[in-house]
């Protein structure tokens, strides 16, 4: 005869933590087998991240091809149409036109012209020479498309780390379907045999009642688990680029072999993110130092040439004006000078906040290492608990079949078992997932 007595209700709670994308889908959802290989690869293609810092790399080198007119030199075309009666201009369109007379110098004449027309086109050639603070500024800019070029490259690895932990989420999400149909297995068990034994009048009511109860509970949690699956298959379309609504199977994961377990692992220096800072250090450097070539000269050469007529489409005179200008700004009523402390106390914050991020990277990367080996750690007491909490189910449903044990304790023991297999499978994850973030806190670039 079952013992009797109140029975708390037993509840498996399954956290699965994903990214905040939730998308409602509907039951015509497409299945799709998905590596993460494959994963990583359509990310690194269609993502409109990757995208957008590709558009900042073009912006960079447009930008940096602007500086190509410090030794281009520039020509401009113009074509005037004028009229006057002053008396000075109008001796002067005489004069570039080469059509003064003896006439002319009549005083009536001089004093009081009628109106003049001239026609005049004109070429205008200016080439740089020697200008030392365009070209530091061109170095500079030469500079910028680096930095975006290595923002790119730790744009990719940032999103190569996401799809690789959606993934394990995923994998996670499909490990607690599958715990859970198994515990929706056992549930279903116990209250057949439960109803059988209630019709019987062997137990009472309130143990059916617990074993209904606790079958409802597990159909809920696998209904919100399997939904899971279909947020975190979202993200995962999302990450790659494509339309929502697929729903990605995945490869169970081979357990990798030991990897480094040291703390003493320094960051890497030559990280994109932060060649990405250094370089824009050195631009701002460069900057700096085109700000104090502003105080020597500039040297520039320009030449025009120049065709006056009376006539419209008439060239009957043409003259040529060329020459070398040496300029030097003696002062600016210091604007110069503030502008390089600006810039100096900028690129100090920059080198500051460089170091800051270094150390808060290594901080990190220790971190990373401990997690590592509390997660490896986890999965050995896990597989001896899910072993012993096995052992114990069983025993209990022997002893239950028996009349010995009541359903209160079977309903626990397979809750426990239930518990401690999600666990594993959460410490299963927990250690590819670390494994993944210390790839891209250690991720090296070739200077």
């Amino acid at each position: 005869m079952h013992k009797r007595h109140s029975f708390l209700l037993l509840t498996i709670t399954i956290i699965i933590f994903i990214n905040p994308l939730v998308s409602r889908v509907s039951a015509q959802d497409s299945t799709l087998h998905l590596s993460m290989s494959e994963a990583i690869q359509a990310t690194l293609n269609n993502n409109k991240s990757i995208r957008l810092a590709k558009m900042d790399e073009g912006i960079s080198v447009s930008q940096y091809k602007q500086t190509e007119a410090i030794f281009l030199p520039q020509v401009g075309f113009s074509y005037s149409v004028l009229s006057t009666n002053n008396p000075l201009y109008a001796f002067g369109f005489k004069l570039q036109e080469k059509s003064i007379t003896a006439s002319d110098f009549n005083p009536e004449l001089l004093n009081n012209p009628s109106a003049t027309p001239d026609f005049a086109t004109k070429f205008d050639v200016q080439q740089p020479l020697l200008n030392m603070d365009l070209l530091y500024k061109r170095k500079a800019a030469e500079k910028q498309t680096e930095l975006y070029q290595y923002k790119t490259q730790r744009t990719r690895e940032y999103l190569s780390f996401e799809v690789k932990k959606a993934y394990l989420q995923l994998l996670l999400a499909y490990d607690a379907v599958k715990v859970l149909e198994e515990a929706l297995k056992n549930a279903q068990s116990v209250y057949i045999f439960t109803e059988n034994h209630f019709k019987q009048g062997l137990i009472q009511k309130s143990d059916l009642l617990n074993a209904e109860v606790q079958q409802t509970t597990i159909e809920n949690s696998l209904a919100k688990a399997k939904s899971n699956i279909r947020n975190v298959s979202d993200y995962l379309s999302l990450l790659m680029g494509q339309k929502n609504g697929i729903i990605y199977t995945v490869d169970s994961l081979i357990q990798t072999e030991p990897g480094p377990t040291s703390q003493t692992t320094k960051i890497a220096a030559t990280r994109s993110d932060f060649l990405a800072m250094q370089t824009a250090i050195e631009s701002a450097d460069l900057m700096i130092k085109a700000n104090k070539m502003s105080y020597l000269p500039k040297l520039n050469a320009f030449g025009s040439y120049q065709f006056n007529d009376s006539r419209m489409l008439g060239f009957g005179a043409g003259a040529y004006l060329a020459g070398v200008q040496l300029s030097w700004d003696i002062f600016k009523g210091n604007t110069t000078k503030n502008t390089i402390a600006t810039q100096t106390l900028e690129r100090n914050k920059l080198t500051t906040e460089l170091a800051q991020q270094k150390d808060l990277s290594q901080l990190e990367l220790d971190k990373a290492f401990r997690d590592l080996a509390d997660a490896r750690f986890s999965i050995k007491q896990q597989e001896l608990a899910v072993g012993q909490a096995s052992e114990s189910l069983l025993i209990l449903q022997n002893r239950y079949q028996q009349g010995l044990v009541n359903t209160t304790d079977v309903l626990m023991a397979s809750t426990q078992l239930s518990q401690q297999k999600f666990a594993l499978a959460q410490a299963v994850f927990n250690i590819h997932a670390t494994e993944a973030y210390l790839q891209l806190l250690m991720a090296s670039t070739n200077k």
